[in-house]
């Protein structure tokens, strides 16, 4: 079967936009029944790859570790009312409380 380009209408910005040969070939073998809806561009706005792992980067809370008192950061938002520990004493917590179990 020999397939060739298609010119397509993206449903978000309706830019016209080309379904190649090599991507209905593929869509073939993956035995996909609809034709793609999106041009690249709004493709990327919409699905959580490269640019949108960017625009969630991590959020760094700065803490103070409650057994040492040593300033800490955190990759989450501490839970009012419940400790927060310093990479060094939250090893020794997990040590501590695997060895009592």
């Amino acid at each position: 079967m020999e397939f060739q380009d298609k010119t397509l209408k993206c449903v978000d910005c309706g830019a016209d936009f080309v379904f190649t040969a090599g991507e209905q070939l593929f869509f073939h073998d993956k035995q996909f029944k609809n034709l793609p809806k999106r041009c690249k561009a709004c493709k990327q706005k919409r699905s959580p790859g490269k640019g949108a792992s960017q625009q969630f980067a991590k959020q760094e809370t700065v803490a103070i570790c409650s057994i040492c008192g040593k300033e800490t950061t955190l990759p989450f938002r501490p839970t009012q009312g419940r400790p927060v520990f310093c990479r060094e004493c939250f090893g020794q917590q997990k040590k501590g409380t695997s060895t009592s179990a």
